[in-house]
């Protein structure tokens, strides 16, 4: 039997197929790469791990699901099963739906999924990955759900209350990333500074970061998804002080009127974020800021986008990204407010904040032209060799791109010096030096 795995969503979902695959691969079974065609007929089974976060999000696992049941039916796989958010979100309506998928799983049955495949599972293997991003690096969740109670957001429903992986579990998942080779480490969660709050009663993240950064083999520990509100100061010491912690704080504020802030249920406001933002770059000098907004949410009215706009002209964030408000059912915005700004004005307003970025990004990349930077080369194509320094996280920013006449052969996944050469709003050039 050959299995593929198709993973949709975030990069957490992404650490949930890997445990999944490693016991799997570890009965015997054949794994598939993920980006095989379904109709070239190199899997038996095909598995999915789907989103339910949001309407594009939804939609996207559906159109997924929709193309493997084509495939089934034309005869080239013979089983679908499929699991995560979107499973767990909406089970009867896609086993009412969706007749020809052999089996719907939520977010803890794995167990129930691998006795589909007729594997059992193993608890030794509890900690162990079968890696489906380039070796060199490596998403490690550190803990699963949230406490937090966003208006907009349906992950608390979904994957339930924050509850923190054990350190030793995850200094010995670690160990196991780097014996495959692993470099980096991009530290996720829905909330990676409230962790060791449910174990410890005080945030644990940057003891875990020192104790990761042990870890021999590592050279890199990237933090994601990291909250504005008690952002622990031992973080920034580690960060300022620790060569092997990226200084790049990714921290997603959503907004900063304090309109927006109430309805959004999320505490704060443009003053008290413009301060977290001047500590972040006093006690971390050269740091790369990364966050994400929502415009057209609930009470946003012109004024308040116009408050949004001032706010990222000032901070000028490294990396921004902005999503428009998606209604979900079941969270309280939905069942409070309604979605009160048109889908043409959230289209609108999320043009109008992007292209500022776009010029704030453009700045900042140019700013970087002349300067000699260490990078790690993540791939090769078409003449290009493909990098990222410590201020890129692969996936959602931009790369550095080195012209060389031929593949660089054992250059990938390692760490080399470059000189940034030109740039644009958001890709870089370099040469190797």
């Amino acid at each position: 039997m050959k299995v593929q795995l198709i993973t949709l969503g975030c990069s957490k979902n992404r650490v949930d197929s890997e445990h999944l695959l490693c016991q799997i691969a570890a009965s015997g079974i054949e794994i598939c790469p993920e980006d095989t065609p379904l109709d070239l007929g190199g899997a038996d089974v095909v598995i999915l791990n789907t989103c339910g976060f949001i309407a594009d999000a939804k939609q996207e696992s559906v159109e997924a699901i929709l193309r493997a049941v084509k495939a089934k039916k034309e005869g080239y796989i013979s089983r679908i099963y499929v699991f995560g958010c979107l499973s767990r979100r909406y089970y009867k309506e896609l086993v009412a739906e969706i007749p020809e998928v052999d089996g719907f799983f939520g977010l803890d049955d794995e167990k129930p999924l691998l006795a589909a495949l007729g594997v059992k599972y193993s608890p030794a293997l509890a900690a162990r990955r079968h890696l489906t991003t380039p070796r060199h690096y490596a998403y490690l969740k550190i803990s699963e759900g949230c406490d937090r109670s966003c208006a907009y957001c349906a992950i608390p429903g979904i994957r339930g209350p924050h509850v923190s992986v054990d350190m030793d579990t995850l200094a010995d998942e670690a160990r196991s990333l780097a014996a495959q080779g692993v470099k980096e480490l991009i530290v996720v969660a829905q909330d990676t500074t409230y962790y060791g709050l449910d174990t410890h009663r005080k945030r644990m993240i940057a003891p875990l970061l020192d104790r990761l950064s042990q870890t021999e083999g590592i050279e890199w520990i990237r933090l994601h998804y990291s909250y504005p509100e008690g952002f622990p100061d031992d973080l920034l010491e580690l960060m300022a002080s620790n060569p092997k912690i990226c200084k790049y704080i990714d921290i997603p504020l959503q907004h900063c009127a304090a309109k927006v802030l109430t309805l959004m249920r999320r505490p704060g406001d443009e003053a008290s974020m413009r301060a977290l933002i001047e500590k972040f770059r006093t006690r971390v000098p050269g740091v790369a800021l990364r966050t994400t907004m929502i415009v057209g949410h609930p009470g946003e009215g012109e004024r308040e986008f116009k408050e949004l706009l001032g706010f990222v002209q000032d901070m000028r964030f490294e990396r921004l990204g902005a999503f428009t408000y998606s209604e979900e059912e079941g969270t309280y915005g939905a069942l409070h407010y309604k979605d009160s700004v048109s889908e043409h004005v959230k289209q609108e307003r999320y043009a109008r904040l992007m292209e500022l970025q776009g010029g704030i990004s453009m700045d900042y990349n140019i700013s970087r032209v002349g300067s000699v930077e260490r990078v790690v080369a993540d791939s090769f194509e078409d003449g290009t060799l493909l990098c990222r320094s410590s201020k890129e996280s692969p996936e959602v920013d931009g790369q550095i791109l080195v012209p060389l006449p031929a593949a660089p052969g054992s250059v990938i996944g390692n760490y080399i010096n470059v000189k940034i050469t030109g740039a644009d709003c958001y890709d870089l050039s370099a040469q190797i030096i």
